[in-house]
């Protein structure tokens, strides 16, 4: 699976954005779909997933209320709604794809394949 992250850019605060990850290959739809965020000098952190069936989804809880994650199995494409963005929210995002069990679906680790990022900016 090669994924490919789009739509990152430079937003006011409060405003909003959506991310994309094109994913290639026919195993798309098998796979847990995941977003990941790092900013300057921090870890890279969880910030959402998706089952392959699209019908469960996890959010961080720094993100809870703001960020909305689908998918589209037939366009092989995964999204990120970002509104209500803050300036915290600055960072370079990644989506990943795998197969975590449950507890593992939060650690980056355990993707087997990554997208290159792309870099939102919240200014204040």
């Amino acid at each position: 699976v090669q994924l490919q992250a789009s739509g990152g850019g430079l937003v006011q605060a409060g405003g909003s954005l959506r991310l994309s990850c094109a994913a290639s290959g026919r195993t798309f739809s098998s796979y847990t779909m995941g977003w990941f965020r790092q900013a300057p000098g921090k870890e890279r952190e969880f910030v959402a997933a998706i089952r392959w069936s699209g019908g469960s989804t996890y959010l961080a809880d720094s993100v809870k209320g703001r960020f909305t994650i689908s998918r589209d199995n037939a366009k092989n494409t995964m999204y990120l709604q970002m509104n209500s963005l803050k300036p915290e929210d600055t960072a370079v995002y990644n989506c990943a794809a795998g197969r975590p069990v449950l507890s593992s679906i939060r650690q980056p680790s355990i993707y087997d394949y990554w997208g290159q990022g792309t870099l939102v900016t919240v200014s204040s």
